[in-house]
């Protein structure tokens, strides 16, 4: 007869249990977790201080950027303090909490990119009405909404997790908190957690993927049709940096998320886990600002600035 002794605490498997991979493990992920956070800051002052950059792009740009510093700071300190420790112990109450902010930076990522889509086929498809449609207020009011959106979201989910019993000591199969591996340790009915999880991912999930690329379609043939070559090289380089984040955050989360294996998670499932909740927000701002003249005068400009002071 199965143990249904209730736990409060529960285990982490991290990425290694070898002791001495422990400090290097630890350097170089505080290593990634300052440069996450160097990068992203860099891009949200450039964009305050710059008035070259404070239009509806650079706006939703450097929203990106605060969720990216806010998703990281979620999970790696959490990773840091377990390598430091090795104990790999947290709370239930703690658990929960992070899977939350987790799920909760998580969906207003994609559903910011769908945003930022919609975006660029305004920019792209509508130039003449631009301004109109993404004035100022429509562009707080569309990240507001963004931002309930993705609360209201994640709030299902706590509370039905909130109802569960954990009794199960099978170490969680992750460096941080995650709603299938919650559900593995449950000693609780999990079937309306599961339900839901796949009802609101097939729903609000395809919802957010298919509005994030299908204004792709007309922005590609819009490209397409421009008689510059400029013209069509400028559109390529902007809809290309972020259809390359789409891309890396959607491919590594459906990895794991629709991996059938999810109860033998291999070292592959965490290095993926990796890519998605640790590599990703640091790649974001390489990848705008390598690939955007805009911002690189910008950053050259802020140089010089600093230089003649």
């Amino acid at each position: 007869m199965e143990n249904q002794t209730v736990l409060n605490m529960l285990v982490l498997s991290g990425l290694s249990d070898h002791p001495s991979y422990q400090l290097p493990l630890f350097l170089v992920f505080l290593l990634v977790y300052l440069m996450t956070l160097t990068g992203n800051l860099l891009i949200v002052l450039l964009i305050c201080t710059d008035s070259h950059l404070q239009t509806p792009m650079y706006f939703f740009l450097g929203t990106l950027a605060c969720l990216d510093m806010g998703y990281s700071s979620v999970t790696t300190p959490r990773m840091l303090f377990d390598f430091y420790t090795q104990k790999k112990l947290i709370s239930i109450p703690a658990c929960i909490t992070q899977f939350f902010f987790i799920m909760y930076f998580a969906v207003t990522e994609i559903s910011l990119l769908a945003v930022m889509s919609y975006d660029r086929y305004v920019a792209i498809c509508r130039p003449l009405h631009y301004t109109q449609i993404m004035h100022w207020k429509s562009c707080v009011l569309l990240v507001l909404g963004v931002l309930m959106f993705s609360l209201l979201y994640c709030l299902v989910h706590v509370l039905l997790l909130l109802k569960l019993t954990f009794c199960r000591l099978t170490p969680l199969q992750s460096f941080f908190c995650d709603l299938p591996q919650l559900l593995l340790v449950s000693c609780s009915d999990t079937s309306i957690n599961v339900l839901f999880m796949f009802i609101l991912a097939i729903l609000i999930g395809g919802g957010i993927f298919v509005l994030t690329f299908c204004p792709y379609i007309i922005i590609l043939n819009t490209i397409m049709k421009m008689q510059s070559k400029a013209m069509r090289s400028k559109a390529f380089s902007t809809c290309s940096s972020h259809l390359i984040v789409v891309f890396i955050f959607y491919g590594t989360a459906f990895f794991n998320y629709l991996n059938p294996n999810a109860k033998t998670k291999s070292a592959v499932n965490k290095v993926v886990s990796v890519c998605y909740a640790v590599l990703t927000p640091l790649v974001n701002p390489l990848i705008y600002s390598l690939r955007n003249e805009t911002m690189k005068t910008s950053l050259k400009r802020a140089v010089c600035r600093l230089i003649q002071k």
